[in-house]
């Protein structure tokens, strides 16, 4: 256990405390980015077109996904592991990352302050690498199997990167300063605009 000045030193320190205000947002928008993916992704499978208001989500979305839990992303991931997408290990580890991210959320200061409550980066790892996973397996059975004529038969699926993931890496790249060099994707940008 940690003594009082060392938890002051975590506080007080620009750069300590600069880096945990960076990787705890960086954690929350990327939970945020990993729910809109996966919750987006039945109600598309379950859609019926458009209207003013957006997707016109078919009966069966209520049926065989929100009835799966009250909360629509554990529901969406109960989907997911029914169709075999992800496993129970997977639901598990969802959990796990959430309880974390409800922590860092709503006990702020705690994590920037408290020598002892530190963030957890393998949390940070693995929502990512299970973002990853339901991404390729909606590549290759949604949309490759929808349009197959379109992809090439040479196609390996775990080369692929798809949307989300690929801007959450590029969200992490740029915030922790892993671009090429600073400011790489910025003058990328303004360079071809």
């Amino acid at each position: 256990m940690a003594d009082v000045d060392d938890s002051w030193e975590k506080f007080l320190h620009p750069e300590t405390l600069k880096g945990n205000l960076v990787i705890i947002g960086l954690f929350i928008s990327a939970f945020e980015i990993f729910r809109e993916a996966v919750v987006s992704k039945p109600k598309t499978f379950f859609s019926n077109g458009f209207d003013e208001d957006g997707l016109i989500l078919d009966d069966k979305y209520k049926e065989e996904v929100l009835s799966k839990s009250k909360r629509k992303l554990t529901a969406s991931l109960l989907w997911f592991q029914e169709m075999g997408a992800i496993t129970g290990d997977d639901i598990e580890a969802y959990h796990s990352i959430r309880k974390h991210r409800n922590d860092v959320t709503h006990e702020i200061v705690r994590f920037v302050s408290d020598a002892d409550s530190n963030f957890d980066p393998e949390m940070f790892q693995r929502l990512f690498a299970l973002l990853d996973k339901i991404e390729k397996w909606w590549f290759q059975n949604f949309e490759m199997a929808i349009n197959p004529e379109i992809y090439p038969d040479s196609v390996d699926v775990d080369e692929v990167v798809a949307g989300p993931v690929w801007s959450l890496q590029l969200m992490l790249d740029i915030a922790l300063g892993n671009e090429p060099e600073e400011g790489y994707y910025y003058e990328q940008y303004h360079k071809h605009t």
